[in-house]
């Protein structure tokens, strides 16, 4: 047999699809010269637009699939419908050995059902995780979940502790990331029952020694820890939040630069700071959620990202190949003793 495609990716997914995912995929071929990407969609269509982009050609192979997913359609549709879309058939690809992942930028929610469903999870894992890196004062951050699991016993945040502390390993090329759960206080009686039988159990586990303890939602943007754990409800209110405040900033900065004439000039002297702003906190450069737990990479890049933001997503998709991230996981799950499944108790404030 032979070796396996380092990526497959969904052409037809996203907003601007395919012109963004080839032009994406054109940067992300100067950068893995030694990769090898299974690019499936409309072969009619994309054949001759990827010619134009001669480094990503030089490093694809096309595989044919006539139908797309489309934003609107519900994941079940999706399941049911889906067979020969560009997303099920690059997910099919992962499922049968043909590459080692994933990438796409379209339907968040068929990408989730279909990757669950088809390529399945670890069989250490319980529940995946939606994890994605953020900016914070201290450097970038990883966070999970992300909206995949709703509700969670301590196991889940246990699992979700491995996989975040491998990842930002992994990704972020930090020896011993620290890591925290996320809570409605530091004081370790605060929390659920969940939360703190969690909390026990990573004390004592191999990865104890940078267990942080408690964190709260402050603790996110200052970088308290490296790896931010908690369930897929508070997780995606918190990151819907963060970028709410993002947006928000930005468009005071705006309003604060264009009130008045000296308020330009000001501007004008403070703009190379503002610069460097602007691309620290370049939403492209954070684009590309992982799905953990599964086996073979999924990684989800923002539907209305440009090249440099798919680009990026590849990159993370990349880390986690070239990294073997399954492996380490199935190694530190290995040394785990793991807690049974609690039933959800109220919050204690």
């Amino acid at each position: 047999m032979s070796k396996p495609f380092s990526l497959a990716i969904d052409a037809m997914g996203g907003d601007n699809a395919p012109d963004i995912v080839l032009d994406g995929l054109e940067l992300a071929a100067e950068r893995h010269p030694e990769a090898r990407f299974l690019l499936i969609g409309d072969e009619a269509r994309i054949g001759g637009m990827l010619a134009r982009r001669p480094k990503a050609a030089k490093l694809s192979s096309l595989r044919h699939a006539p139908d797309v997913i489309s934003s609107e359609m519900k994941p079940t549709a999706a399941l049911r419908q889906g067979r020969r879309s560009s997303m099920r058939v690059a997910i099919d690809s992962v499922a049968a050995g043909d590459a080692a992942g994933v990438v796409s930028a379209g339907n968040t929610g068929a990408l989730m059902a279909l990757a669950k469903i088809v390529i399945k999870t670890l069989p250490e894992i319980d529940r995946p995780a939606l994890a994605a890196i953020m900016p914070s004062a201290r450097g970038d951050v990883v966070m999970l979940d992300l909206g995949a699991n709703v509700q969670c016993d301590a196991r889940n945040l246990v699992e979700f502790a491995v996989m975040g502390e491998t990842f930002a390993r992994a990704v972020l090329g930090l020896s011993a990331p620290s890591y925290g759960l996320l809570n409605v206080g530091s004081e370790e009686l605060k929390g659920d029952e969940r939360v703190r039988a969690a909390a026990e159990v990573l004390k004592e586990s191999h990865i104890g020694a940078t267990f942080h303890g408690f964190v709260e939602g402050h603790d996110i943007t200052a970088g308290t820890v490296d790896v931010i754990v908690t369930d897929g409800f508070t997780g995606n209110i918190a990151l819907k939040t963060g970028e709410g405040a993002l947006k928000l900033m930005r468009d005071l900065l705006r309003q604060v630069f264009t009130s008045s004439v000296p308020a330009r000039l000001g501007y004008l002297l403070a703009r190379p700071a503002l610069d460097r702003l602007r691309e620290w906190m370049d939403p492209r450069r954070y684009n590309g959620a992982i799905l953990l737990g599964l086996n073979g990479v999924v990684v989800k890049s923002h539907g209305g990202t440009d090249a440099l933001g798919f680009a990026h997503a590849v990159d993370v998709a990349m880390d986690m190949v070239t990294h073997h991230f399954n492996d380490r996981i199935r190694e530190g799950l290995s040394r785990l003793s793991m807690p049974a499944a609690e039933p959800l108790a109220p919050a204690r404030p």
